[in-house]
Order: C-alpha cells, then sequence, then structure tokens
C-alpha cells in the first residue's frame, strides 16, 4: 500500500498533519497543511518538514528525541510559514509509531483552537438554555391556568366594577406570561420543515419586511456571492433567524436612523475548507448582518445568546436565543464581532 492511501484518513481531519520518515523527509501531507502553508502536497512531500517552521532548530531537536525514543509524545509551540502570509502559530504534537519507524507531526492552528474552544462552550451553553427554557416554561405554564381561572371566577362573584379592574390585571398579566412561554417554548413544539433553500430569498424577505417597518433613514446594503448553491433547510427557521438579528440592529440604530445615515449590510459568501463545531466541511455559508450602530453593551457581550438577557429596555431577550437555537438546528453557528459603529454578527451553515 502507497503512502497516499496508508494515511488516506489523516485528509479527514481539520488539523494540519505530516508524516515525516526518520530522516525528517516528508512521506505525507494531509489537505488541511496543504492549505495552511498554500503550496502544493507534491512540492511538501520529499522536503524537509523543519523548512516550514520559522524555528528550524525546534522541530529537528524534537526529531532527535523521537529517533533515541526520548519520548512517546512530545507536544511545544512554535509558528509555520506560509505561502504569501503571515506566519501562523501552532500547537505541534510529535509522535513516534512503531514498529513502521515514521514519525505523526500534528499542528493544530492556536486560533483554530481557540475557537474550537469557543464553539465547545456556545454549544454548551445552548444545550444548557435549551433545557432551562424548557423546565422553566413549564414550571410557570402548569399554575399559569390556575391563577387565570381564579381571577376569572372571582371576577364573576365581584359585584364592584373597581375591584374587578384588578382582577382583570391578573388576567392580562397571566396572558402576557402565557404568550411568553409559549415563544419560550415554540422552537421546541414545531417540527423542522426541510425543503430546499435559497439564502438570497431569504434575505430579500427579510429586507422587504425591515424597509416596512423602518422606511426612512435605513439603508440596506446587498452584497451577495449569487453562486451560492441552495441547501436543505427550514426555509421559515432562517427567515426568522436573520429577521430577529436585523431587527434588533434596527432597534440599536434608532438613533442614526432618526439622524438618516443608518445602514444595515447583508453579506453572502462561500467559505473552503472550514472547520466549525469539531468538523471540517468542504463548503459553508458565511452570512453577514452588519450594522453602523452603537455596538453591543460591554456589560452583556459574553451572555448575549442568552435567554431574557437585552440590550435595550423592554426587550423579551428571546430573539437571539431563538435565531442561535435555529441555526444550531442546521447544524451551524452564530458568532458576533461588535465595536462602537460596527457590529458584525456571522452565520455559519454547512453546504452540500
Amino acid at each position: 500500500m502507497d503512502a497516499s492511501s496508508r494515511f488516506q484518513p489523516f485528509d479527514l481531519l481539520a488539523t494540519l498533519v505530516a508524516v515525516v520518515s526518520p530522516d525528517a523527509t516528508v512521506v505525507f501531507s494531509n489537505s488541511a497543511l496543504e492549505d495552511a502553508l498554500g503550496i502544493s502536497r507534491r512540492v511538501i512531500v520529499g522536503s524537509d518538514l523543519a523548512d516550514a517552521f520559522t524555528e528550524p532548530a525546534q522541530l529537528q531537536s524534537a526529531f532527535e528525541g523521537a529517533r533515541d525514543n526520548a519520548y512517546a509524545v512530545l507536544r511545544y509551540d512554535a509558528w509555520i510559514k506560509r505561502a504569501g502570509a503571515e506566519p501562523m502559530p501552532v500547537h505541534v504534537i510529535i509522535t513516534w509509531t512503531e514498529p513502521v519507524e515514521e514519525i505523526i507531526v500534528e499542528m493544530v492552528p492556536l486560533e483554530q483552537q481557540t475557537r474550537q474552544e469557543r464553539e465547545e462552550r456556545l454549544a454548551e451553553q445552548a444545550q444548557t438554555n435549551k433545557e432551562l427554557i424548557r423546565n422553566l416554561a413549564h414550571e410557570i405554564k402548569n399554575p399559569l391556568g390556575g391563577i387565570r381561572g381564579a381571577a376569572q371566577l372571582l371576577e364573576m362573584e365581584m359585584e364592584s366594577t373597581e375591584l374587578t379592574e384588578y382582577t382583570q390585571v391578573i388576567i392580562r398579566e397571566a396572558d402576557r406570561l402565557q404568550s411568553l412561554v409559549d415563544r419560550l417554548l415554540a422552537p421546541h413544539r414545531r417540527p423542522h420543515m426541510v425543503s430546499d433553500v435559497n439564502i438570497h430569498e431569504v434575505c430579500e424577505r427579510v429586507r422587504s419586511l425591515i424597509l416596512a417597518e423602518f422606511p426612512k433613514g435605513l439603508r440596506v446594503i446587498r452584497d451577495y456571492d449569487t453562486s451560492i448553491p441552495e441547501f436543505r433547510g427550514d426555509h421559515e427557521q432562517l427567515i426568522q433567524t436573520v429577521l430577529n438579528i436585523a431587527h434588533n440592529a434596527c432597534q440599536a440604530l434608532a438613533e442614526r436612523i432618526a439622524a438618516g445615515d443608518a445602514s444595515l449590510t447583508f453579506r453572502t459568501r462561500v467559505l473552503r475548507q472550514i472547520t466549525f463545531g469539531k468538523q471540517r466541511y468542504r463548503l459553508a455559508l458565511e452570512l453577514h448582518v452588519i450594522d453602523n450602530g452603537p455596538g453591543v453593551p460591554d456589560s452583556i457581550k459574553d451572555r448575549i445568546f442568552y435567554p431574557l438577557v437585552s440590550g435595550r429596555e423592554g426587550g423579551s431577550g428571546l430573539g437571539l436565543t431563538l435565531a442561535q437555537t435555529f441555526v444550531q438546528q442546521h447544524h451551524g453557528l452564530i458568532e458576533v464581532d461588535s465595536v462602537p459603529g460596527r457590529t458584525d454578527f456571522k452565520i455559519l451553515i454547512p453546504l452540500p
């Protein structure tokens, strides 16, 4: 079996992998390393892997230790060179294999490692939120009917119209809480309706809804990559997702809309060989919703996707929570990058 066939499973990994012979010559490079270095696999194979590092002596010393059986696995941080780009910081893992005497060098980009940790936290947070919402909503829902029914019976027994005002307050507040509970439970009740989705149809639908609500003082910019293919997804959920994000942005833009210089941008792109959610995808949709508002307040920046957390008075704090839930049901994620004058919500969804 030749090297390319023997090491083919390494091509499925998101991390950068090279298999090196005892004399430090590369016998195999996976596609992730090829993409990172910006040179073809044919050039990498047969070369000295140390040449790809800014400090080759570290790697050469590590190889000597591996050949002398000084360790089974060695880890250290280093920088690798990239064609036409700045060097990339990586965490290097060197493993000596037996009985075939080869060295497996795995390089985990530190920025990727940080992103993966952040994605794991987001996924855990979303799951915790889901369980919390479901349990809390059921706990609230059960006594609500009893409170409302008791208020109605009490109202029927009262002769004073002045006192019925108090029972009406109870009934109205019970109805408001019931509506909130229904919104909390909505994403878990509604079945996932899968069909072919054109992301630009989704954006255009949201654009028309936003402009109907904010007809003056807001400029909606379309920056589309029309080559993006259709994909299988829930059309209504994606409309709701983008609408929730865009609507939040417009509410944050209130002052700029009044001044007439507010802008909201929908930008779509295709990403290739992208890793998120611990998986590597050949293609992914990248949808940006960008506004020129004041930015996300620092006090809620780390909790922006938590339920009932809102940056404005009177907000329910459910829009972004539901958006994150809907995107995760499409195996994607939402990230936010915000500074005063520019807030960018980025939606990533795998493409076929």
